[in-house]
């Protein structure tokens, strides 16, 4: 589905070298925070696309505190590295403190469309929880996200390995919050993310907030902030049913939002006024995270510039982020 937003880099490693990838977007920072903390307010920032920006003239210009930074992969083993070819002490951890210092945090992204999954590239759910572990040892995390898609997302073993390893990783940081984004459809989640989630109440495993992608929805046509709502809404009334005994503030404050800017891969557009609707849909039902896909593309377009540098609509620059900054739950 989400070749772009969350899948993001579309045709990734190749043999552990980043190759071509595709567009995909999310998320922000809140001033209240929202039940996800801070964290579940930050657009999606990825440093080995494009022209990346630089984080903390983002976070000056539009208010938002964090970024989810996208992607951790496996580098052909069971072995965390950054697009599974870029090292957690690199440039990235140098990047990662420079939004520290200057007031902000992030939130790491494991899987996406692309690349060698850790999820699948790890024997088992205690070696995965390893992996996962290096990755927030590395950056003292408060928060992660597992973008969950494509074979990973589609095979029963490996989602039982996911959920297992953060099972694991739940029960070894105290505090640490799960976000998990997967594909949905007009309608709600497909079976594949009907099980993730049926599994994951089966097995007990806390998951802190469920995101979904709303868009790439097929026929290029709509307006995105009603379908973007009414997929919401549809996966609120399954999770209802799969958590027996909560309320529906306790639900909504579990979901999440993780739009695109601008133009999909699918033809569609989210224009600004859709994703202030939207960000306006998301503090009513207070939430527990809002995102979009990405910082990077958060900006006008230039004369021949790429899908990786803007979002191929008329706005200004870091337009989305101040949405995504006002972002309370």
């Amino acid at each position: 589905m989400r070749k772009l937003r969350a899948g993001l880099l579309a045709g990734v490693l190749a043999g552990g070298t980043l190759a071509a990838m595709t567009f995909t977007g999310m998320a922000s920072t809140s001033q209240a925070a929202p039940s996800g903390g801070a964290l579940g307010a930050a657009p999606y920032l990825y440093f080995g696309w494009g022209s990346p920006p630089n984080p903390t003239t983002v976070m000056s210009a539009s208010g938002v505190k964090a970024f989810t930074l996208a992607f951790i992969l496996s580098n052909g083993t069971c072995n965390p590295q950054w697009d599974g070819s870029r090292s957690l002490t690199g440039s990235d951890k140098t990047k990662i403190n420079s939004i520290r210092s200057a007031g902000g945090d992030v939130v790491p992204s494991f899987g996406g469309w692309s690349g060698n999954k850790l999820g699948e590239s790890c024997s088992s759910a205690s070696a995965l929880a390893g992996a996962y572990q290096k990755v927030i040892n590395a950056y003292s995390l408060k928060a992660i996200d597992i973008d969950i898609e494509a074979t990973e997302f589609s095979t029963n073993s490996v989602q039982d390995r996911v959920l297992g390893a953060l099972k694991t990783i739940k029960q070894n940081n105290s505090g640490l919050k799960v976000f998990v984004t997967m594909p949905v459809e007009q309608n709600g989640l497909e079976s594949h993310g009907q099980r993730l989630v049926k599994q994951a109440v089966k097995l007990g495993v806390p998951v802190d907030v469920w995101s979904v992608m709303p868009f790439d929805f097929g026929g290029g046509s709509g307006n995105m902030a009603t379908l973007t709502t009414n997929a919401v809404q549809a996966v609120h009334n399954q999770l209802k049913s799969y958590y027996s005994g909560k309320s529906d503030a306790q639900i909504y404050a579990m979901q999440g939002i993780s739009s695109m800017n601008g133009k999909t891969d699918d033809s569609e557009t989210v224009t600004l006024a859709n994703f202030k609707t939207i960000q306006s849909w998301a503090n009513q039902h207070h939430l527990g995270r809002l995102t979009f896909w990405s910082a990077n593309r958060d900006r006008p377009c230039a004369s021949g510039s790429d899908a990786d540098s803007c979002g191929g609509i008329s706005q200004k620059a870091w337009d989305f982020s101040k949405v995504v900054a006002g972002f309370t739950g």
